[in-house]
């Protein structure tokens, strides 16, 4: 796969452009953005900014921020949308999708049980009236960079 191939580095070549929802936070490794065709509000998928297929070509620099962003994203999102915990998963198998990514879920008190854990996947690519809109996307990518911002000890 190529970079023009990749739609994560596809969005990543037009970082200037990128509407709240794809840039909640970044830094020189990593970016945060809001899944797409999710119906979970606060799906998050942390993306390393280079083109990277597999963990264990990160580079070192991108491997010792990566806890960090992990755990600072999973406390910004229990502050914005009271979850009880986060899941963090790493795939990075779909076709187009092959990039390195780290999906940071945030888990209800009240998600039903069937979509917990591994069922939580069934919120991704919903139909569109049951999906996240963008206009929602960015309401939460916004609140979530306030936090981040308000509390730089979360990340």
């Amino acid at each position: 796969m190529t970079t023009s191939e990749c739609y994560i580095c596809v969005k990543e070549a037009k970082f200037d452009d990128l509407p709240p929802r794809e840039c909640v936070a970044f830094d020189q490794h990593w970016r945060v953005a809001h899944a797409f065709d999710t119906a979970l509000p606060g799906w998050l998928v942390l993306l390393p900014r280079r083109h990277v297929t597999a963990v264990h070509d990160l580079t070192d620099a991108e491997a010792a921020a990566l806890g960090t962003w992990q755990v600072g994203l999973s406390r910004a999102l229990r502050g914005v949308t009271g979850c009880d915990k986060t899941y963090v998963v790493q795939f990075a198998e779909a076709e187009g999708f092959a990039h390195v990514h780290f999906h940071i879920v945030p888990r209800t008190a009240d998600l039903p049980q069937e979509q917990r854990g591994p069922g939580v996947f069934e919120l991704l690519r919903r139909p569109k009236p049951e999906r996240v809109t963008d206009e929602q996307a960015d309401r939460i990518a916004l609140s979530l960079r306030a936090r981040l911002r308000e509390h730089p000890d979360l990340a």
